[in-house]
């Protein structure tokens, strides 16, 4: 598979849906977030998660994140990111490690993000966030705060935290800012069918069925990682082909108090990423940990 292609690919789609939309689309997907008023829960020191599959599907969950990141009177929001492996060299360094490596033997060891200088910025490439900023400022412009003082936004995106996201070279810096800030994270927990390399015979629809399989095995990606078992999270990730097996210790790392619990679930059609026959889908979940 060549990756930069993937990567470009992805990045192509994504435009494709935002202009789909289209302002009195964004609008709507903002709208239908106030279902849910999740500010406090960011207050009081918990972690939203949202999904970065299509926008279509999941905008407003993104949305619900960035309302209330806007709301929860924090000066300083983490947006803790998966980083996907789009080049050869990142993809073999995370093979390396999942064979046992040592991951602080690999240049990739760390953590990218904003304002963060350094050789590896392969942050800047990555499509998780895009929708996410998209909707931060449509959300601005739609309250009328163009030219006010928001909260700082700080992206941080872990890369081989193998199972010690405490180990990560730059984790005493983001721990020491995330005592006053507030923080949301990303995640894609569930990617399954035959684009994605799942046995024909042994594949689940996009469907009610599908999607009660799909809950059942984020439920048991999100008990490991609220007992703090990033070892056997990780194995749960890949298992799942969960991208978060990164982004979620570190999160939790963070705030190891919390728990999680799924607000909502829908399935997001990948076959034309893949230019595969369905069914190739992601399960895209918003998830409160309190």
């Amino acid at each position: 598979m060549d990756l930069e292609a993937l990567r470009r690919k992805v990045h192509d789609l994504y435009a494709g849906e935002r202009e789909a939309l289209g302002p009195a689309g964004l609008h709507a997907l903002l709208e239908r977030a106030e279902q849910w008023q999740l500010a406090p829960v960011l207050a009081a020191g918990g972690v939203l998660v949202f999904p970065h599959a299509g926008i279509a599907e999941c905008g407003h969950q993104q949305a619900a994140c960035v309302q209330a990141a806007l709301d929860s009177g924090a000066d300083t929001v983490i947006v803790i990111s998966v980083l996907h492996a789009f080049t050869a060299e990142m993809e073999v360094a995370r093979q390396r490690v999942s064979a046992g490596g040592d991951p602080s033997a690999e240049l990739h060891w760390g953590i990218q993000g904003t304002a963060i200088a350094g050789p590896r910025q392969e942050w800047r490439g990555d499509h998780a966030l895009v929708t996410w900023r998209t909707l931060w400022d449509a959300e601005i412009q739609r309250r009328g705060w163009l030219g006010k003082q928001t909260p700082r936004v700080l992206e941080r995106y872990p890369y081989l935290s193998a199972g010690k996201p405490e180990a990560l070279p730059g984790f005493a810096e983001l721990a020491r800012v995330a005592e006053n800030a507030v923080i949301v994270s990303t995640a894609d927990s569930f990617h399954h069918g035959i684009g994605y390399g799942d046995d024909p015979a042994e594949v689940h629809d996009m469907d009610a069925a599908g999607l009660a399989h799909a809950r059942a095995v984020l439920e048991e990606g999100i008990a490991l990682l609220g007992e703090g078992d990033y070892a056997a999270y990780e194995a749960h990730c890949i298992r799942a082909k969960s991208d978060a097996r990164d982004a979620g210790p570190l999160f939790h790392a963070l705030r190891p108090q919390v728990r999680g619990e799924i607000l909502e679930l829908v399935g997001s059609d990948a076959c034309a990423l893949y230019d595969s026959p369905a069914p190739t889908w992601v399960a895209a979940a918003l998830v409160c940990w309190a």
